[in-house]
C-alpha cells in the first residue's frame, strides 16, 4: 500500500512525511511517498494533500504543475481512494475561497473559506496554538479521539460548511472554526496532525488504516 503526499510547493513536507512515515511504519500500513509525479499520484492507494499560504496561491501552484490535479481528480473521484487534505489543503476542497480574491476550489464539500472573526477583539487572527477538539459527528478517524483533545492551529481563514453533516468537528475561538470536515472517502484537517502530538499522530495512523 501506498499513501502518496503531494508536493506542489505549498506545504511543510518534512514534518508531514517524518509523522506520516512513522505511523505507517508503526501500524504496518504500507510505503509513504512524497511525490510531484502524476502517475505516483494516480497509483496511490492514500492521497494527502498539505497545505501553507494563501487559497489562491495554492490553487495556482496545484493546478500549475504539470498533471497534478488531474491525477488527484482520478485518484480521488474516479477511483474512490481516500483523501486527506491538511490545512490549506483542506480549505482546497471547498466549492469557493474568499481569501483577496474569489476563487473556484475543488468543490468536494459545498461551503466557502472565509477569515475567521472572533466575537472578542482581544483574540488575535491568526489563530495560532493549540485548542480543543469539539466532536461534532462520528468517524473512523476519531477511533480513540474525544471532545477536549486538543491539536495545533496555525491559519486566519476556516471553512464555512453548506452542510452541517460534513463538519465533523469544531474549535471554540469565540465563534465556531471548523476544525475537520468530510463525506465519503475524503476528509480534512484545518489543524496540523503532525505537529499535534499524541492526538494527532493517532488521527493519521486512523486515516493509513481507513477504508471507507
Amino acid at each position: 500500500m501506498l499513501t502518496a503526499i503531494i508536493d506542489y510547493e505549498s506545504g511543510n513536507l518534512h514534518s508531514a512525511h517524518k509523522a506520516f512515515e512513522r505511523m505507517a511504519r508503526e501500524a504496518e500500513a504500507g510505503e509513504v511517498t512524497v511525490t510531484a509525479e502524476p502517475e505516483v499520484i494516480a497509483a496511490a492507494d492514500r492521497i494527502v494533500l498539505p497545505g501553507d499560504g494563501a487559497f489562491p496561491a495554492c490553487v495556482a501552484a496545484l493546478k500549475g504543475k504539470s498533471g497534478i490535479y488531474a491525477a488527484i481528480i482520478e485518484a480521488v473521484e474516479d477511483k474512490g481512494r481516500p483523501f486527506l487534505g491538511i490545512c490549506v489543503g483542506m480549505q482546497l476542497m471547498a466549492t469557493w475561497g474568499r481569501e483577496y480574491e474569489d476563487t473556484k476550489g475543488l468543490d468536494w464539500i459545498s461551503g466557502e473559506v472565509t477569515r475567521i472573526t472572533p466575537a472578542d477583539p482581544a483574540l488575535k487572527v491568526p489563530h495560532m496554538g493549540w485548542n480543543d477538539l469539539i466532536l461534532d459527528a462520528p468517524h473512523p478517524v476519531f477511533d480513540g479521539i474525544k471532545t477536549g483533545d486538543h491539536t495545533y492551529f496555525v491559519h486566519s481563514y476556516h471553512m464555512a460548511v453548506t452542510d452541517p453533516a460534513q463538519r465533523l468537528a469544531h474549535v471554540d475561538y469565540a465563534s465556531d472554526v471548523t476544525a475537520v470536515i468530510g463525506r465519503d472517502n475524503m476528509i480534512g484537517m484545518q489543524f496540523h496532525p503532525e505537529k499535534s502530538q499524541t492526538t494527532g499522530l493517532r488521527m493519521i495512523t486512523n486515516f493509513l488504516r481507513w477504508r471507507p
